[in-house]
């Protein structure tokens, strides 16, 4: 039997996706969360061989949860299920530590194969991805803007667009708000952007909200 802990913060999306699951008989929902801190105090408790994984979670995200996960003991193997369906967000998830990437419109039955399959120690990438990815990801004049933040800016360009204040980051990140405001310059100057307005202008025209 597959043990999965499902995170997701959308409560109608964790209920879909349990019901999916408990249709399989060799897979089984043994925990959920519904923000990252929670994630990760729920897996110190309940083992589970996958963590099904969205990335836009408030709190901890879940770039920001993957590697605390793979550092823990007997650490379960990570598939993301996401909305972000670009190439660029499959590669910072593959990089940082997940072993698979699949977008919510997956066929339900692609999605029981990526559990079963990172599971089992592979990896996944939802196929029309993984075409993009070949073309995308490698070539430097394709490639968004965003690609160019790093991961801690890109966590706070992500809670920007999603109408935080540097404040309110500071806290969840645990930062000095001078250092999210460094970080909140650096990545508007690499997006060209020069306003807020302009940030969640970027950020839905990529489909990052």
């Amino acid at each position: 039997m597959i043990r999965v802990l499902v995170a997701e913060d959308h409560t109608i999306v964790r209920e879909g996706i349990k019901q999916l699951i408990g249709l399989a008989k060799d897979l089984q929902v043994v925990g959920e969360a519904g923000n990252g801190e929670q994630l990760l105090e729920t897996l110190r408790n309940v083992p589970c061989e996958v963590v099904l994984l969205d990335i836009s979670m408030p709190g901890v995200n879940g770039l920001e949860a993957i590697p605390r996960i793979r550092a823990l003991n007997n650490a379960p193997a990570i598939l993301v299920l996401s909305m972000h369906d670009e190439a660029q967000m499959a590669a910072r998830a593959l990089k940082v530590g997940a072993a698979g990437y699949a977008t919510k419109d997956s066929d339900p039955a692609l999605l029981l194969t990526a559990i079963r399959k990172v599971a089992a120690g592979g990896r996944y990438i939802d196929p029309e991805l993984a075409d993009r990815m070949v073309f995308e990801v490698g070539l430097t004049d394709t490639r968004p803007l965003h690609s160019l933040l790093s991961e801690r800016e890109f966590s706070v360009f992500e809670r920007l667009a999603q109408g935080a204040n540097v404040n309110d980051i500071a806290q969840q990140l645990a930062l000095s708000s001078k250092t999210i405001s460094t970080h909140k310059a650096r990545l508007m100057q690499k997006l060209n952007i020069t306003s807020l307005a302009e940030l969640v202008k970027y950020a839905m025209e990529h489909k990052l909200l």
